[in-house]
């Protein structure tokens, strides 16, 4: 542990974390405007596996790649999969690094809080394990595992639990520090 709070410690320059969040916002905005569009477009608009927090099961599963067609699948391989595996590297560096500068700044980048650091990296990972895991469905396909399906759906329920309760970590972490910011800048001057 004490291994990496000393990166996290160590990468918490403002400009290092901004370029960060910018390359990390860039690669999303290219899948939620560009490649998963494209792909849902193949299937009538059916939601992508990539896009369903709540999971999903054999059937939806079966529907959708039946509705994508041989086309439409391969774009999800080919040109949605490859975004989709950089972005939980990205994701898991950059959300770490931010709620540490921001943990930083209210000078609470210690134990127990450092902890919740390592949520973007958990987080990154289920994203990985259920990237590949669609990459298994949809290589195998018409052949479709209900096991694998459920496996996949669990990596998807958890990742988009884990990002809900980051994120609500961020906004709490963010709120705290406005309100002390602003009870600074309210206080007055000591003559």
């Amino acid at each position: 542990m004490q291994r990496f709070e000393k990166t996290i410690r160590k990468n918490l320059q403002g400009t290092k974390v901004l370029l960060l969040f910018i390359t990390t916002t860039c690669n999303y905005l290219i899948m939620v405007l560009m490649t998963i569009p494209k792909v849902m477009s193949y299937g009538s608009g059916m939601r992508l596996l990539d896009m369903m927090p709540t999971g999903y099961d054999l059937e939806y599963v079966n529907t959708l790649f039946g509705a994508l067609g041989q086309e439409g699948r391969e774009a999800y391989l080919q040109k949605q999969i490859p975004f989709d595996m950089i972005y939980p590297g990205l994701f898991a560096i950059t959300y770490s690094l931010i709620l540490a500068y921001f943990l930083k700044k209210m000078d609470k980048l210690k134990r127990p809080f450092v902890y919740f650091c390592i949520l973007p990296i958990i987080i990154g990972l289920m994203d990985y394990a259920e990237n590949f895991g669609i990459i298994s469905i949809l290589t195998t396909y018409p052949e479709i595992s209900s096991r694998a399906v459920a496996i996949t759906g669990s990596f998807s329920l958890l990742k988009s639990m884990g990002t809900t309760v980051y994120f609500l970590i961020l906004i709490t972490v963010l709120i705290v520090l406005g309100v002390r910011f602003l009870g600074k800048k309210t206080t007055p001057a000591m003559l």
